[in-house]
């Protein structure tokens, strides 16, 4: 197959191909991205409330995530693939999965209750596991399938609320936690499959078109005709400050989620955004006084506990299975 032009410029990539990583490099990266992940998550909180623009906001983030990989492109840490039109078209594709992924989230939110939003979200994994077995041909364990039970109604419990939502509401909702299961697995398939970018070329490439997403959601939604009255009242050098820190937070947690996403696998990544929202909980709890009941608490064990034995399942069967060369890259487990 003939390649043509990319759409950036290419250095040949000669590097052997690196061996595999240990269990415990695994669980390193997954730590990291927990770090980074929390991080973001209470830092847009905080930031969105003086900022209230969420699209300009993702905007930020990819135009952070488009320069911080110009910076070590241009450093040498990372060469370009050659890719051919279909391919170019397929990292098109993608970033525009990432973006129509948050606007769904955004606008579902608007039609349900917030704890209705998280519980359904919270259905992620089983998503996952759908498209691998259907799309893939994946098998799991039983043990697999029961572990992510609790992992799932954890959430549903540790959210407990006012559900309350509508029929556009309901699907859009349902469509948002089915299309982030579909990212994650396109994100790891991208980096383990025909491809094999690596994370930062991965990045660079996905960053400057889901930008220019961001750009046009944020005018057909009219976030940019706020900021113009917004920026002469309220942007002042201190917010300038904290949205380039929030970008370059929203850069790090990119590199390691992708990161983390090749090491680790799909399933196991959104098993870790499940145990993420309860350690965010968590987090409120003890820092800003939260109110939990005895339902709440009783959810947050059930998904700690869950992510534990989704970790002892996954590497249980992982030492029963020999090794073999051309199989799919499969899940590796998550200590909660």
């Amino acid at each position: 197959m003939s390649s043509v032009a990319p759409v950036l410029p290419i250095h040949a990539t000669g590097a052997p191909q690196p061996a595999a990583d240990s269990l415990r490099t695994k669980y390193l990266w997954l730590a990291v991205y927990f770090f980074f992940n929390l991080a973001l998550t209470l830092y847009n909180k905080a930031v969105l409330g003086n900022f209230p623009f969420p699209y300009i906001l993702t905007g930020i983030h990819t135009l952070c995530g488009t320069l911080g990989c110009l910076y070590f492109y241009v450093r040498g840490a990372f060469t370009l693939t050659p890719l051919s039109d279909r391919e170019n078209f397929t990292l098109f594709l993608f970033s525009l999965l990432y973006t129509i992924n948050i606007a769904i989230s955004n606008v579902s939110l608007n039609l349900v209750t917030v704890p209705f939003h998280q519980i359904v979200r919270a259905m992620t994994p089983l998503f996952t596991v759908l498209i691998y077995v259907i799309g893939f041909r994946k098998t799991y364990s039983v043990m697999t399938y029961v572990s992510l039970v609790p992992v799932v109604a954890g959430v549903g419990f540790a959210t407990a609320g006012d559900y309350y939502f509508t029929a556009m509401g309901f699907f859009l909702t349902l469509l948002g936690a089915f299309l982030a299961a579909l990212k994650t697995v396109a994100t790891n398939r991208v980096q383990t499959g025909r491809l094999k970018l690596s994370p930062l070329e991965l990045l660079f490439r996905m960053s400057p078109l889901a930008f220019l997403q961001c750009i046009v959601y944020a005018y057909f939604t009219g976030e940019i005709t706020s900021l113009k009255a917004y920026w002469p009242v309220s942007m002042d050098s201190s917010m300038m400050i904290k949205l380039i820190l929030n970008g370059a937070i929203a850069f790090g947690l990119n590199v390691v989620s992708f990161t983390a996403n090749k090491k680790t696998g799909a399933l196991t990544m959104t098993v870790a955004a499940n145990v993420k929202q309860i350690l965010t909980i968590v987090l409120a709890i003890m820092f800003f006084h939260l109110a939990v009941t005895p339902l709440n608490a009783i959810g947050i064990i059930l998904t700690l506990a869950g992510g534990a034995w989704y970790a002892k399942v996954e590497l249980e069967s992982k030492q029963k299975s020999a090794p073999v060369e051309m199989r799919p890259k499969e899940d590796l487990p998550i200590k909660a």
